[in-house]
């Protein structure tokens, strides 16, 4: 399942059931279903709406009674050319929830380069076919999974090795904690909340399943990864319901030890609900499943641990066995589609590592930040239109407003790596290529419009301070973007 599948108290993309306790969302949208809902919205008659006539069109939109108490900030202007058709708060600062994905991912493909790759990799000697000391490096690869482990476990066999004395799993190149302090507590127990580390297994997640059993019995739970029950410690007070209540499921998880606790209930015969929840030491969790993955190749490993790496001792040893990633340009393409809150925090710590801070205690994070900021500066973005203290927009303290947006799109619009930003968004199928984000009383989308009757168009909107329902939300933005979408010469 997606890790950023997350509504309030964590519920599922799929069915909107599952719950957990107590969790402000991160992203209440996959992020094609804005767009999507735009594709199959109704066009009003006459064909189209005059450029110059936007404004009073929007305003009657955002003058309806339910609107009223929100909060919104939006900016709509030509690609080229930079004329303004609407401009509402469009200076000030927002929660721009997943939004902020769009200055991140603009300045890693900037500073860092599509064609980059993370190379996991494995050093050490051998003695006949023993490796006395193996030595696997950390590269903040996201998308290490299973997989990949094995590969590595293969190419160690293929080299003949059938005994590691000392294994070691070193975390590099990342300084400061794996949490962002600004997350909010509940954020951090679901699978979209989860730590970012240089050894990520699974994107720091397990996943489980909950089904309905007999009525009055609790729900039962399986494992994506069955090896994973025997770690963790499960407080089931859930139980299956009859088909005429209602359903809940809230999946909740200890801070400091592996347990969760599920509660709530699903109705007799309905299908299974899917959760993803952080795992609570992910270096430890990296070396328990690569351990595992030699033990499958027939390697027998003596003693195993976490460390920092020794730099020298990698530069004597020789490469053994190696995994990369896909390239920045794909991993961009899954963090904006997706909306992948990890792969985010991934980026905003590679550009970290590009840069150098003149604050003492600064973390790569923080450093990742500023780099963002130079970047985004020399596309044109104002560099007092934003704030980031993430890269994924899950804390609420980003600040960002509608004009950094617009601006960041029109200058990723000028760059050579234009094409693959602007591939990289999801799209509605119907001229619409945009970004969303959610959080509870937030809703934003921003990207750019083929109006076929008129010049391309690029906008920012976010919604904040509102008690409306996610839904109620995105319904307002639809209608601004479906009328951008009928812009036309008059």
């Amino acid at each position: 399942m997606s890790k950023n599948a997350a509504k309030y108290k964590l519920q599922t993309h799929r069915t909107q059931k599952v719950l957990l306790a107590l969790c402000a969302f991160a992203v209440n949208i996959t992020p094609t279903s804005v767009l999507g809902a735009i594709a199959q919205s109704p066009s009003e008659e006459g064909g189209g709406i005059c450029a110059n006539q936007v404004g009073a069109s929007i305003d009657q939109i955002l003058q309806q009674p339910q609107n009223r108490r929100s909060r919104f900030g939006v900016l709509v202007a030509t690609l080229t050319g930079g004329n303004t058709l609407y401009a509402r708060e469009h200076l000030s600062y927002f929660t721009p929830a997943s939004t902020t994905k769009l200055l991140t991912t603009a300045a890693a493909l900037e500073a860092i380069g599509p064609d980059y790759r993370l190379r996991t990799s494995v050093y050490g000697t051998l003695n006949g076919t023993t490796a006395p000391l193996l030595r696997l490096v950390g590269s903040s690869d996201p998308t290490i999974d299973a997989g990949k482990l094995q590969s590595l476990a293969q190419q160690l066999a293929a080299r003949g090795i059938r005994t590691v004395d000392r294994l070691q799993v070193e975390e590099a190149g990342f300084t400061g904690p794996t949490i962002n302090p600004t997350w909010q507590w509940e954020d951090i127990q679901s699978g979209y909340g989860a730590p970012v580390n240089s050894l990520i297994y699974n994107q720091n997640a397990i996943d489980i399943m909950l089904w309905p059993t007999e009525i009055g019995q609790p729900l039962r739970i399986t494992w994506a990864n069955p090896e994973e029950a025997a770690h963790w410690r499960i407080e089931n007070k859930s139980q299956t319901v009859s088909p005429d209540q209602p359903e809940f499921v809230e999946v909740g998880r200890d801070l400091r030890q592996q347990v969760l606790y599920i509660s709530g209930q699903l109705r007799f015969g309905s299908e299974p609900e899917d959760a993803a929840v952080a795992v609570v030491n992910p270096a430890e969790n990296f070396l328990e499943h690569f351990r595992a993955a030699l033990t499958r190749e027939g390697i027998t490993v003596g003693t195993a641990s976490v460390s920092l790496p020794d730099v020298g001792a990698i530069r004597e040893s020789p490469l053994l066995a190696a995994v990369q990633s896909p390239t920045l340009a794909e991993l961009v393409t899954t963090t904006n589609q997706t909306s992948n809150n990890l792969y985010a925090e991934v980026l905003l710590r590679l550009l970290g590592l590009k840069g150098a801070s003149n604050q003492a205690n600064a973390t790569t994070a923080d450093v990742g930040v500023q780099v963002a900021k130079t970047i985004l500066t020399s596309l044109g973005v104002d560099p007092q239109s934003h704030f980031m203290q993430d890269g994924s927009g899950l804390s609420r303290q980003n600040l960002v407003s509608p004009q950094a947006l617009v601006q960041t799109l029109r200058g990723m619009a000028q760059s050579p790596y234009a094409a693959i930003y602007r591939a990289g968004l999801p799209s509605s199928g119907v001229g619409v290529q945009a970004k969303t984000g959610g959080m509870t009383g937030v809703s934003s989308l921003a990207g750019y419009v083929e109006a076929p009757a008129y010049e391309p168009l690029v906008f920012g909107i976010i919604v904040n301070n509102s008690e409306l329902r996610g839904a109620d939300r995105r319904k307002t933005i639809n209608e601004i973007v479906l009328l951008l979408s009928r812009v036309r010469r008059c």
